[in-house]
């Protein structure tokens, strides 16, 4: 892939939905350059790993908030 081809598939991937819809199309659909398509695989496996991560500490900040009785949070 070129420098180019690199540039646009960055600037799509940062429109909101439309980048993520690209990343399943770009990592799964069949005649897609390899490079394209193992960096579409990679980055839906940090985007799942994010996902994950955010939900745990929401779980754990939500844990930990609840011992304290949600005191402090009146404003």
């Amino acid at each position: 892939m070129s420098t180019k081809d690199w540039i646009i598939t960055l600037l799509i991937t940062f429109i909101p939905v439309v980048g993520f819809v690209m990343l399943f199309v770009w990592a799964f659909g069949s005649g897609e350059n390899p490079n394209k398509s193992n960096y579409a695989k990679a980055a839906l496996i940090w985007t799942a790993i994010g996902i994950v991560l955010s939900v745990i500490i929401g779980i754990f900040a939500g844990i930990f908030m609840a011992g304290f009785g949600g005191e402090g949070l009146d404003v």
